[in-house]
């Protein structure tokens, strides 16, 4: 079994974590996405609140999008060195976990919240990418980051000049949110792919620059003892691009675009290097052990909290997105600080007796039918693979 790398578990629970962080804002709107479009603070909340909702958002927002977006290039690495180390076919059967991860995006959006099916289309790209030279890999990386720049510089210019805007304006009549089952908010995402559906194709480009980054990263040895001055150099990157991330989002909405997709990552890449710095050598203390048990856990952990939240705020279950100005803000934060501990407990509880998450389990299951085919085919193989087993063994140590 490959050795842990603590740090990158670590990591990967801050990221699953920090886009609850996020998405709070989303699941206690009383519009949901719509509204969170349209007015992502509560209005008519007084000064300071206003301004604590709008700091809190901003911290969030990108940020941690943007640790799991390198984190799974930087598990996709992971699976590629370990293939090569064995001799094995690369991409091989990862085409396989590909699968399986949009598929279990598919349905995740559908039934609750999504993220999963980009990274699975994006894995599926930069898989091929990976087995190509360092200097393809730097050109697409320059290519794709450059074609993402240009292109959310242009929304940008657009919201800033008026030309374009955020959001319908319109409220929704009626308000599924609210008033409807969870069957009709299934319905509402099936109906509405173009707004659900938006980011993922928007910054298709983006994702793949920031996986080929996080490979980068990895092989460069940012998890490494002789990774410090690459870690203080992204540290102090980072810092800067924070600063600029809460002076442009706070100054005016308009530059969200821009933050959220073009600056947030930077800032994802120094908060990588901070956590890893923290962690060092040593031994993780309990808060940095219940981390690394929901990074272990990560994709279980993922589609649990979002399930936690669907039941808390949206009106077929306990309906606190009902709670508007002046609630919203109180009810945000705690229910996020709520379900973190849930999902911290039962990270905890369940590694104790088992080693996988139970959507992992599932998935692995999932994986070792889907490749059997593949085991004949290769066993011949001159490259010598001696079944799914050889490249199932990074799973543990890899976001994917």
């Amino acid at each position: 079994m490959a050795e842990r790398i603590p740090a990158l578990d670590i990591a990967r629970g801050v990221a699953i974590l920090g886009t609850l962080a996020t998405n709070i804002w989303i699941f206690s709107h009383p519009e949901g996405m719509f509204g969170y479009l349209n007015s992502p603070v509560t209005a008519d909340l007084p000064a300071w609140q206003g301004w604590l909702e709008k700091v809190l958002q901003q911290l969030a927002n990108g940020k941690f999008l943007g640790l799991l977006t390198l984190m799974f290039g930087i598990g996709l690495a992971i699976q590629a060195d370990a293939a090569a180390r064995r001799g094995l076919r690369w991409p091989g059967s990862y085409l396989w976990r590909a699968l399986l991860l949009f598929l279990d995006g598919l349905l995740n959006y559908l039934l609750v919240f999504d993220v999963l099916m980009g990274y699975a289309v994006t894995g599926a790209i930069v898989a091929y990418l990976l087995a190509t030279s360092p200097r393809s890999q730097r050109v697409w990386f320059t290519v794709t980051a450059g074609v993402h720049i240009a292109l959310i510089l242009f929304i940008t210019a657009g919201l800033l000049s008026g030309q374009a805007r955020l959001g319908s304006g319109e409220p929704l009549q009626p308000n599924p949110y609210r008033d409807g089952s969870w069957w009709d908010l299934v319905v509402l995402r099936w109906q509405n792919p173009g707004l659900f559906r938006f980011e993922p194709v928007l910054i298709l480009a983006g994702s793949i620059a920031l996986f080929l980054a996080g490979a980068w990263l990895h092989r460069n040895g940012v998890f490494g003892a002789h990774g410090r001055v690459l870690r203080r150099r992204l540290m102090l990157i980072g810092a800067v691009a924070l600063g600029a991330d809460l002076g442009l989002g706070l100054a005016d909405p308009d530059w969200m675009p821009l933050t959220r997709w073009v600056v947030s990552p930077v800032v994802a890449a120094g908060l990588l290097a901070l956590i890893v710095e923290l962690v060092g050598s040593r031994e993780p203390g309990w808060a940095g052990r219940r981390l690394a048990e929901v990074g272990r856990v990560a994709l279980s952990a993922y589609i649990v909290q979002n399930i936690i939240a669907s039941i808390l705020f949206h009106g077929w279950g306990f309906d606190l997105g009902a709670f508007g100005s002046p609630w919203r803000t109180a009810v945000s934060i705690s229910g996020w600080v709520a379900i973190c501990a849930l999902v911290v407990l039962g990270a905890h509880l369940w590694l104790r007796r088992f080693r996988r998450g139970p959507v992992e389990w599932l998935w692995n299951r999932g994986y070792e039918a889907l490749s059997r085919s593949d085991r004949g085919r290769t066993a011949a193989h001159p490259s010598g693979v001696a079944g799914w087993a050889a490249e199932a063994r990074p799973f543990r140590s890899s976001c994917t």
